[in-house]
């Protein structure tokens, strides 16, 4: 199981977008409920934005990128940036009722 963690903050002027955008990813998700990947999205105060993406293969690939609302999410994404997306691997030190135990 692989774990990444991305982090970035937008452009004021550019929060809303973003996050009609990552709203799309979801709804395409939920439509398509594709096996193999948790994925959950914070938005701060500051329009900075967390990504946590959970992947159950093997190899750490994810259904994700093959969506076409994450690919528009994606396309332009640095432009809506101040801070560019900055992905990090994560594990999980503690958890209490936030994610599934498995």
């Amino acid at each position: 199981m692989k774990r990444t963690l991305i982090r970035y903050k937008t452009r004021p002027e550019m929060a809303d977008k973003n996050a009609e955008l990552v709203a799309a990813v979801f709804a395409e998700l939920k439509a398509a409920q594709p096996d193999g990947v948790r994925y959950m999205t914070l938005r701060l105060e500051d329009d900075t934005f967390i990504h946590f993406v959970e992947s159950a293969a093997e190899d750490g690939s994810s259904p994700l990128p093959k969506l076409a609302a994450f690919q528009a999410f994606q396309n332009g994404i640095r432009d809506r940036c101040v801070e560019p997306p900055a992905p990090r691997g994560a594990t999980i030190v503690g958890n209490y009722r936030m994610l599934s135990e498995t």
